[in-house]
């Protein structure tokens, strides 16, 4: 045999195989290495899971230990309830019965009270029935009375003309005297006196009328009231707060005769009314 076939049947080890074996090493080192790591994550894992279950039994017996605590203070507040629950049952019945009694009291006082309102009210019938008997005594009273009534109005009629005379403020003399101007009118027809119609304004000088002159110092419409001078002979005489419808009299000149004043009206700051004078008096008249 030559050497060149001696070397072409030699095994020749190639590069290729020997990556392919490093590659399978590095392959199972690694399958060991991830075999043992799950390993240690079990073992771990288990080992948790372990404290977990123990914590919650743990967990367990204390809720259980807490319900049965619980259970115990609802048995003895339900006893408690249940005997207070009794206690209020009695008291509503006791105050039932002695709200009863009192209703039973009060029926009774308000049946005595309608009773004797009754009794009141039969006894005003009888009164009013005794009354109704004296109103038509009184009635019959009366018929008579109008009988008097119209007897007396001619006495009345007749006192009118005597309420038409007035009283005046000296000696207690009286003459007739006129509230209006057909009133005045009327004196003038009988042609007793002289009669002189003015009208008085406060603030404005004296107003001569006759032989006299006259003043308003004051008037109050409300009231009807006036105030004002009478200038006779030199000397000034006042009528204070005197009435409408009131005759002022006072006397003047060499005969001392008697002069009469009469306000009709009274307004603010303003009066009307008239002077009588006798018919033996001066007529002059001016302002």
């Amino acid at each position: 045999m030559s050497t060149l076939e001696v070397e072409e049947h030699t095994p020749v080890s190639t590069p290729g195989i020997r990556k392919d074996t490093i590659l399978r090493y590095v392959l199972l080192i690694l399958a060991a290495s991830y075999v043992i790591l799950s390993l240690w994550l079990i073992c771990q894992t288990r080992n948790r899971l372990n404290s977990a279950v123990t914590a919650q039994q743990a967990a367990v017996g204390k809720l259980e230990q807490r319900q049965a605590m619980t259970e115990d203070e609802l048995r003895a507040s339900n006893v408690a309830f249940a005997k207070q629950l009794g206690m209020t049952e009695r008291e509503l019945q006791a105050a039932y019965a002695g709200t009863t009694a009192d209703l039973r009291q009060n029926q009774k006082a308000l049946e005595r009270r309608l009773q004797n309102q009754q009794n009141e009210a039969i006894s005003q019938n009888e009164a009013i029935s005794q009354v109704n008997g004296e109103v038509a005594n009184v009635r019959g009273e009366l018929n008579g009375a109008k009988n008097e009534i119209a007897a007396t109005r001619t006495d009345l009629e007749s006192t009118k003309v005597k309420l038409d005379r007035a009283i005046g403020d000296l000696t207690g003399q009286s003459s007739l005297i006129a509230r209006t101007r057909a009133d005045l009118e009327e004196l003038r027809h009988r042609g007793d006196r002289n009669y002189y119609e003015f009208t008085l304004n406060k603030g404005d000088g004296p107003t001569k009328l006759s032989t006299v002159s006259l003043q308003l110092k004051k008037a109050d419409a409300k009231k009807n009231k006036f105030t004002l001078n009478v200038i006779a002979d030199d000397r000034k005489i006042e009528k204070k707060d005197r009435g409408a419808a009131e005759p002022l009299q006072f006397y003047t000149g060499r005969d001392r005769l008697l002069y009469e004043v009469v306000i009709f009206t009274v307004e603010k700051n303003k009066v009307t009314g008239y002077l009588s004078t006798p018919k033996s008096s001066s007529v002059a008249v001016g302002s």
